[in-house]
């Protein structure tokens, strides 16, 4: 049987590693033409997005009002139409092995439900069971437990049979206020070693590797699924 029957996946820098190759060159993209003259750099971007939450940096960083917000999701939303990021190595194993295995995939997530849904497709030529992303109300977007209790209430499931992979701490508070576990996914983060290590402190399990999860999730069921 399966050691976490379902998986909650982050996508950003979890799944797929967008950050440094898709989200943070279109933010900087969208403050020359809303607020020419500033500027971020990528460990900047990085720390407020886990600090405060991406809405939030705008608005106390660079004071976006709610129009600038929204526009600048709607031009976000056309420039990932044309910019796919890759997926990271061993991705496309864990999640084949779950669904072979009779396990769920579920994504929670601050990405739109379009650009998970095609990231799958493209990466993986499958679909997760259920997608949590930026398209929902704000006051029901991680860190609210809103997508954790709805995926234990549709599949009945305790809150120890999920398993929520992610990088960063929305991840972490959305996990935790669930009673679910949480793994951090540092791999991406490799870089960022002050949000390494909190996370590490936060987290129940922790992970340098896609590799590392894998054998963690999988190394005690042999290849027909049953334990050794």
């Amino acid at each position: 049987m399966l050691k976490y029957p379902c998986l909650v996946l982050d996508h950003d820098d979890t799944v797929v590693a967008s950050e440094s190759n898709i989200n943070y060159p279109f933010f900087c993209y969208i403050l020359q033409n809303f607020r020419p003259g500033a500027s971020i750099t990528l460990d900047e971007y990085t720390q407020d997005c886990f600090t405060i939450g991406f809405s939030e940096m705008c608005r106390k960083r660079f004071q976006f009002n709610e129009e600038e917000l929204v526009s600048e999701y709607q031009q976000w939303l056309a420039y990932i139409r044309t910019h796919i990021p890759p997926a990271y190595p061993g991705i496309r194993e864990i999640l084949y092995k779950q669904r072979a295995l009779g396990g769920k995939i579920c994504v929670v997530s601050h990405s739109s439900i379009e650009n998970i849904t095609r990231d799958y497709r493209v990466h993986f030529d499958m679909e997760p069971d259920d997608i949590f992303g930026w398209d929902l109300p704000e006051a029901l977007r991680k860190p609210s437990p809103y997508p954790l209790k709805t995926i234990l209430k549709k599949y009945h499931f305790r809150p120890e049979e999920l398993l929520v992979v992610d990088d960063m701490r929305p991840g972490y508070e959305m996990a935790h206020a669930c009673g679910v576990p949480i793994a951090f996914s540092g791999w991406s983060r490799k870089n960022f070693p002050e949000i390494s290590g909190q996370m590490k402190a936060l987290c129940d399990f922790s992970f340098e590797s896609v590799a590392e999860l894998d054998a963690f999730l999988f190394r005690s069921l042999d290849k027909d699924g049953i334990m050794e």
